[in-house]
């Protein structure tokens, strides 16, 4: 069984995220560790998404070619395309750079962190789509872990 996992500090799998990782709250991107990154690893690549949002699968963040070394993203990650160590940001289906967070419109939503362990840098320019993500990781995920937070507005 791998070790390779995902947690953060601001709330446990399957519990819900704090209001201040929220549209409702302060909307930043909450606090990410990682560990036991598996040999062989380039970058890695987070997706963070909502399958319950009513008309397709919401994309709240997408930040790749993360330098292995890297085992955490702290609270608050800058909105920019790309950072000085090479690590870059898509869109997400706010049609913002970095992170949206979790804005449901009814009920209780799940938002999966994915982490994805990849054998390559990926090509890919600030801005990339979701889509544009999946296709150049295709055929290069080494590993993967996710951790799950709720949110709903009430």
């Amino acid at each position: 069984m791998s070790k390779f996992k995902i947690k953060s500090s601001a709330f446990k799998d399957g519990e819900r995220i704090p209001r201040k990782y929220t549209c409702d709250g302060e909307n930043i991107s909450p606090p990410l560790t990682w560990k036991d990154v598996p040999s062989g690893t380039v970058t890695l690549a987070i997706i963070s998404d909502d399958p319950d949002a009513p008309s397709k699968t919401w994309t709240h963040w997408l930040i790749f070619n993360i330098p292995p070394e890297i085992n955490s993203l702290p609270e608050g990650v800058k909105t920019v395309g790309e950072f000085e160590n090479g690590i870059i940001q898509g869109l997400n289906d706010f049609g913002n750079l970095g992170y949206g967070g979790p804005c449901p419109p009814f009920g209780v939503h799940r938002y999966f962190f994915k982490l994805y362990a990849l054998d390559k840098r990926l090509e890919l320019e600030p801005g990339a789509s979701k889509e544009e993500l999946l296709e150049a990781m295709k055929g290069h995920i080494i590993e993967k872990t996710e951790i799950i937070g709720l949110y709903s507005r009430d």
